[in-house]
Formats: C-alpha cells, sequence, structure tokens
C-alpha cells in the first residue's frame, strides 16, 4: 500500500516562494519516478514537473519552467517541489504521485497513480 503525504503549503503573497515536501512509504522509493500535479477549482487536474527515479531527467510544464525545481532525496523516500516567483495563476490543490512502473521515466501525466491528499497553495496579488 503506497502512501504519500505531501506538506509545506500556504498562503503567499504573489513573488513569494513556497517548498513542498512528499513523504512516500509503501514502494521501493528510489526506483520509482514521481511526479507533482495541480488542480485548481473549476479546472482539470494538471501535470506540473516530473523527477526520475535517479533525478538525472526532470520534466516542467512550460508555465513554471524557471521558476519551479523537482528534485528528490532518495534517502529520505521524499520528493520536492521549490516554487519560486509564485503567481496568482499557481493557487490550486497540490499533489504528488508515484509512477506506476519501476524505472520507467514519463514526462506526462497518464503512468502516473497513488496519487496524495493535496496541499493548497494560495496565492495572493
Amino acid at each position: 500500500q503506497v502512501q504519500l503525504v505531501e506538506s509545506g503549503g500556504g498562503l503567499v503573497q504573489a513573488g513569494g516562494s513556497l517548498r513542498l515536501s512528499c513523504a512516500a512509504s509503501g514502494r521501493a522509493f528510489s526506483v520509482y519516478s514521481m511526479g507533482w500535479f495541480r488542480q485548481a477549482p473549476g479546472k482539470e487536474r494538471e501535470f506540473v514537473a516530473a523527477i526520475s527515479w535517479s533525478g538525472g531527467r526532470t520534466y516542467y510544464t512550460d508555465s513554471v519552467k524557471g521558476r519551479f525545481t523537482i528534485a528528490r532525496d532518495n534517502a529520505k523516500n521524499t520528493v520536492y517541489l521549490q516554487m519560486n516567483s509564485l503567481k496568482s495563476e499557481d493557487t490550486a490543490g497540490y499533489y504528488c504521485a508515484v509512477h506506476r512502473s519501476a524505472r520507467r521515466w514519463s514526462p506526462g501525466p497518464n503512468e502516473y497513480e497513488y496519487w496524495g491528499q493535496g496541499t493548497q497553495v494560495t496565492v495572493s496579488s
């Protein structure tokens, strides 16, 4: 049973920063790619970023490139999303997910599963 627990969300002013964390358990974390998604009210879930199991490959959706950084610490079974220069349009619930297959890389949303409960990010303008 995979468990993903996100934390680090909150209320921040536009231009500010937050770092999200996702602690994983129940699976050999170090052999799975991880992803971050977000969903704003009334909108579809959006694939934001992903990182391969070794950390050697990353993906970012265009709207966050240059502002967000995904990283992982396999010793701590944790993946992070550093968010800088936040904008009001970044306001959403942020969810982490794990790739459905070990040692597979997918810079797209369809191969991820086991969503966490999410952490809310609110950016005030």
